[in-house]
């Protein structure tokens, strides 16, 4: 046995520690895969074979009727739309105003702006199960329950962590691009939306592909606000469906509409790879 042509006798302690991290590397891939795997082969399972006392991974029999049944069983078109309509008027007005709002923490001179940066970072610490009674009387009272409002207002206003994090990615723009901007007469508009936005683009990718994530996994604000099937997102639709077959009546059902959901992510991250490697090197970089 060789490794890189060096002979197993002569193997010092860093190749052991070489061959020992490799395998727990490659268990540790397999732990994380083999749950997903696991909910694939069962939505193709039947309902007996899911429920075999010594299951299998593999299916003995394999069948497709129930990707075709839960388009029949729940409303999961108008779920993702729902959801769609949420992410995209979110993530659209949130990033202009977090990167905004970022742009003029970390490169304009406002009096008091570390006070108030602190005062924003501040209300991350609060949670929020504090203001969900609150926020909810409000919004019955305005008759926004059981819309999509109470779930696409509060993102207009952008999301702070967001924005700390294209500050610290801000700040390592140089400066002197700012000030060549304002001799040729440009606007502070002007250098944001032409200079430092193109700069941005790998943190801000980054920032809203998690967005993304955390918008289309969100299942509390979502069950809270609404509870007619028709207007609800996709996640608390599962969670019905779950609710409604978790007698055993139709295992592979549940595991159809959770694979369903989980394939826009795996798309997302299989495309856009880079901007999450390029955003765990600017975070380890800037902390």
């Amino acid at each position: 046995m060789r490794l890189k042509g060096i002979p197993l006798s002569k193997w010092s302690i860093w190749h052991w520690l070489f061959v020992i991290s490799s395998i727990v590397v490659i268990l540790g891939t397999i732990s994380m895969l083999f749950p997903y795997v696991w909910m694939l082969a069962t939505s193709v399972k039947s309902r007996q074979e899911a429920f075999e006392l010594i299951p299998t991974l593999l299916p003995q029999q394999f069948q497709i009727t129930t990707y075709i049944e839960i388009w029949k069983t729940i409303p999961i078109v108008g779920a993702i739309l729902n959801t769609l309509t949420v992410e995209i008027s979110v993530i659209t007005i949130g990033t202009f105003v977090s990167s905004l709002a970022a742009f003029s923490f970390a490169k304009l001179r406002l009096p008091h702006k570390n006070f108030f940066l602190i005062l924003l970072l501040s209300a991350m610490m609060v949670p929020y199960a504090a203001l969900l009674l609150p926020q909810y009387q409000a919004y019955e009272r305005l008759g926004m329950t059981n819309t999509l409002w109470p779930l696409i207002i509060p993102g207009f206003f952008g999301n702070v962590s967001m924005m700390f994090f294209l500050i610290q990615y801000m700040k390592g723009i140089p400066n002197e691009l700012i000030e060549a901007a304002k001799i040729d007469g440009a606007s502070y508009f002007g250098i944001y939306w032409r200079i430092m936005i193109p700069l941005s683009i790998p943190a801000l990718a980054a920032q809203v592909i998690f967005w993304f994530v955390g918008i289309w996994n969100d299942y509390f604000a979502p069950a809270i606000y609404l509870t007619i099937p028709e207007r609800q997102t996709l996640q608390p639709l599962l969670a019905s469906l779950n609710s409604a077959y978790s007698s055993g009546t139709n295992f592979p059902l549940i595991m159809t509409g959770a694979v369903l959901a989980s394939i826009p992510m795996i798309v997302i991250f299989v495309v856009f790879q880079r901007f999450f490697i390029e955003s765990m090197a600017l975070t380890g970089v800037k902390g």
